[in-house]
């Protein structure tokens, strides 16, 4: 949907692209520029560059890029007209009122609004009916204070197939929505049941307020323990944490990260306000970027458990990609944060958490593991396990001070160790360039099937030359537009970035090549944000954007090796070209 230009304008000028980015990322200044660790993909080299002048980014490791609207879409996970609301709220700006037309935005807010509905049926369930007594009783029983059950929006859901939905079609929602929401799902005769029945209620609630799945417990009876909500167009699990909502209000610059929803709950009534847990699932790394926003180290307080420490092993290789620190607290007599709460206090557990150890102290006694280290067996075994956790050091002080340690410890030569590390790390470094040539094969191979890039690689940088000079010089679009349709465009994206600036200019709609977002999604403007970036450092004139129309309308030989050529190579490979004739 389009929005006026002076709105857009005013809007960014409102939302600085650094200051909004800075909400997420550390920004380091270089120059005129701002670099940052990518929020996009996982990397311990900054490759994201921010372009003050511009108000726009890219990363030269993944291909995100845009402006600040980009920016919103992709790490809020909104659409156009959603990112434009969200930063119209952060600089106090009112909607224009046409934007209250979009089919996608429309949808969600009806899911969230029958989320918050569904929310306070369960609230109510639990704390006002006599249906509700099995879940107060559950809740009495694990020891939540009514002002927990109040701050969490805890309930429970009726041991009934159709409560719920009867509820919501009362409030006017239709059948379709409910199960969009996914909070019922349609039987073999067509009619639609509860999915969530006789559980008590774990309401997710996002950093906005906004009520966006729900996890269910079990309380009695057979079933799977745990039910949570499915993706939906307001939920992502693998984006979301339980609890972040009032983790973020924390000073504190550490997290807890809990592995369920009543040790979280049970943690912050303890007053521990930063603990969050995972939804349902292993942590991703979408989650461990998210948590990496928030605190500079995180402590893990999984189960004790095997699966427990299994998944703390997982989460320790997550966080480190991130660059957070990672500390493991060391329970001993319960089985999880919630039970070591009850029984030993709040202020035994804060104890804990101050003496909680690093997370290579962790893996290396994880290395133990199984063996009998008098035996000389185990104790072999036992260094060639720590070997392979020393080699992931990155810091080679650090790796010296942990392989000079272990080596006292077990009374072996340290330069032994010195050099089966050593060896780790090279062989890892091979495997890990083969690995690289394998991807780029790899990609290669793809780019062969690409029926646009690839096939045209000639047509295609003319047709991004012609894209990038017309971003510059808009009031040529007459003439360049007189001399070169569309259809002369061979790529079908070039052909669409094309077709949307010459009906923007001829609406006087067009403010920079940044503003055909509204036409493209997140990861399309990326690519479109590459073109702007590669062309900056070129020169293209209307003596070469001719060449490149030609090109275009003539199928100029495209025998050459044109893929590989950057961009002022190819300049001059037309150059030839216009000699020889």
């Amino acid at each position: 949907m389009a929005f006026p230009d002076q709105f857009i304008l005013e809007l960014k000028q409102n939302n600085p692209i650094d200051s909004v980015m800075s909400s997420y990322v550390s920004l380091i200044r270089r120059g005129r520029n701002c670099v940052c660790l990518c929020p996009f993909h996982s990397e311990k080299s900054p490759s994201c560059t921010v372009y003050l002048e511009s108000s726009s980014f890219y990363c030269f490791g993944c291909g995100a890029g845009g402006d600040v609207i980009t920016f919103i879409m992709k790490i809020e996970n909104l659409d156009y007209v959603e990112a434009i609301k969200f930063l119209a709220d952060r600089a106090g700006m009112a909607m224009p009122e046409d934007a209250k037309n979009n089919e996608s935005s429309r949808i969600k807010s009806r899911v969230l609004e029958i989320n918050r509905t569904a929310a306070r049926f369960f609230y109510d369930t639990l704390t006002r009916s006599p249906d509700g007594e099995k879940g107060r009783r559950y809740f009495s029983e694990r020891q939540l204070t009514p002002a927990t059950i109040t701050k969490y929006g805890l309930g429970y859901a009726p041991d009934d197939w159709h409560r719920l939905s009867h509820f919501l079609r009362s409030k006017g929602f239709s059948e379709e929505e409910l199960i969009t929401a996914n909070l019922c799902g349609r039987g073999k005769n067509g009619g639609v049941f509860d999915l969530f029945r006789d559980r008590v209620m774990f309401p997710i609630i996002d950093l906005r307020g906004n009520v966006i799945a729900f996890g269910g417990r079990i309380i009695d009876g057979s079933g799977p323990k745990y039910i949570n909500s499915s993706d939906t167009p307001v939920f992502k699990k693998s984006r979301n944490l339980f609890s972040l909502n009032f983790a973020k209000r924390s000073e504190e610059k550490r997290l807890i990260l809990a592995e369920g929803y009543m040790d979280v709950i049970a943690i912050n009534q303890a007053g521990f306000e930063n603990v969050v847990a995972t939804l349902g699932t292993a942590l991703t790394q979408e989650q461990a970027r998210l948590m990496s926003q928030y605190a500079d180290e995180i402590i893990i307080a999984y189960d004790s458990d095997g699966a427990g420490q299994n998944a703390t092993h997982k989460a320790i290789n997550l966080l480190s990609e991130v660059g957070v620190r990672t500390k493991i607290i060391h329970m001993e007599g319960a089985k999880d944060p919630d039970e070591y709460i009850k029984k030993f206090g709040a202020l035994r557990f804060k104890q804990l958490l101050d003496k909680s150890g690093g997370a290579l102290e962790f893996e290396l006694d994880k290395c133990r593991n199984g063996l009998d280290i008098s035996t000389d067996d185990g104790k072999i075994e036992y260094l060639k396990r720590c070997v392979n956790v020393l080699a992931d050091i990155t810091s080679p002080i650090e790796r010296e001070v942990y392989i000079g340690r272990l080596a006292d410890a077990n009374k072996v030569s340290k330069e032994m160790l010195l050099q089966q590390v050593d060896g780790v790390i090279k062989r890892r470094i091979n495997k890990a360039k083969s690995q690289e040539w394998t991807e780029i094969r790899t990609f290669q191979k793809q780019l062969r099937t690409n029926p646009d890039s690839y096939r045209h690689p000639k047509e295609y940088k003319a047709e991004t030359g012609i894209i990038a000079y017309l971003a510059n010089h808009p009031d040529e679009a007459d003439y360049i537009s007189s001399q070169v349709s569309p259809d002369n465009f061979v790529t079908d994206f070039n052909k669409k970035i094309y077709r949307v600036m010459l009906e923007k200019m001829k609406n006087s709609a067009f403010s920079d090549i940044l503003s055909l977002q509204s036409e493209f999604t997140a990861d399309e403007m990326g690519k479109i944000t590459e073109i702007v970036i590669n062309s900056k450092d070129v020169n293209i004139n209307r003596t070469a954007v001719d060449d490149f129309i030609n090109i275009l309308i003539s199928n100029a030989d495209n025998s050459a090796d044109i893929k590989d050529m950057s961009n002022d190579d190819f300049l001059k490979y037309i150059q030839d070209l216009k000699n020889k004739k």
